[in-house]
């Protein structure tokens, strides 16, 4: 399915009725995993990446090429629509017309943008930058013409909350709802109280993000529903449940305990199954090799 088509996908998930329960993926086979478990959509989440890709905290030090790079590969080893982090949209409007326009080639259905500057930081650390309200809104244009030429939803976030308060967040979700974004994200509401307040005054899909141990109260899809949120992005589930499970088999390992590894894993067959090697090998004896 090629990215327009992604993109299409996602609007009609949007436009259907309930919370679209998006889970965060950090590599490739955690998109498949997110695939193969029946999930609709899947999100490539900024922190994961720089922490699976290069080892580091997500403070921006993944560039455009490193974060461009991985989610063509997330997008086009699944068949369901993918959101992916587009950070800051690496540099001035212009930029982010690049950025969105590359991650559209790539396969990607949304990209999200934030209005931090560079460098920026996860949602849920202290020390954000804002970029000023006007800037913003020119790089939410730009991004907006090159979805023109190659269709890619406009996810619109501020971290406003964190530096200015909330009714600046709230302001600056409304400006970016009249400046044309698709779904709208106020990154780190304090309560239940502010997600509401922000659901009754924006009338585009709303997207709330969960993180365990984050800034926001964590819900499930019922309570997301009810407050009016379109979709629940879960962006560090995966890695937290798999650094533990790493760690635990790990120390397994260093006291012998291979029955416990075996217990707690896959089968071999199922991970090259995950993978693909049923298909490879279909392919390898039609064509001989």
């Amino acid at each position: 399915m090629n990215s327009q088509n992604q993109a299409s996908r996602l609007r009609e998930l949007l436009d259907q009725p309930g919370v679209l329960i998006v889970p965060g993926c950090y590599d490739a086979f955690s998109a498949l995993m997110i695939e193969k478990c029946g999930f609709p959509c899947a999100y490539m989440t900024g922190f994961g990446s720089s922490a699976s890709v290069i080892g580091e905290p997500d403070a921006g030090l993944m560039d455009f090429t490193q974060m461009s790079t991985h989610a063509g590969n997330l997008a086009n080893c699944i068949g369901i629509p993918l959101i992916a982090d587009g950070d800051t949209g690496y540099g001035n409007a212009i930029n982010v017309h690049r950025t969105v326009k590359t991650y559209a080639n790539l396969g990607v259905a949304a990209i999200q943008l934030e209005d931090q500057s560079a460098p920026k930081r996860c949602g849920h650390v202290q020390g954000k930058v804002l970029v000023p309200l006007k800037e913003m809104l020119g790089k939410i244009q730009a991004a907006k013409d090159a979805a023109a030429e190659k269709d890619i939803v406009i996810i619109a976030r501020t971290d406003a909350r964190a530096v200015d308060g909330f009714q600046a967040a709230l302001d600056r979700c409304k400006a970016f709802e009249e400046g044309g974004a698709d779904v709208i994200f106020l990154e780190a509401p304090k309560s239940i109280l502010e997600m509401r307040t922000t659901a009754e005054l924006i009338q585009k899909p709303l997207l709330a993000n969960m993180v365990e141990g984050g800034e926001t109260p964590f819900l499930g899809a019922k309570d997301l529903n009810e407050l009016g949120f379109k979709i629940g992005l879960y962006p560090v589930t995966l890695l937290l449940s798999v650094a533990q499970t790493l760690e635990k088999q790990l120390k397994h390992l260093q006291k012998g305990k291979h029955q416990e590894i075996q217990e707690a894993q896959f089968s071999f067959n199922q991970l090259k199954s995950m993978v693909g090697f049923p298909n490879y090998n279909k392919m390898q004896e039609k064509y001989g090799s």
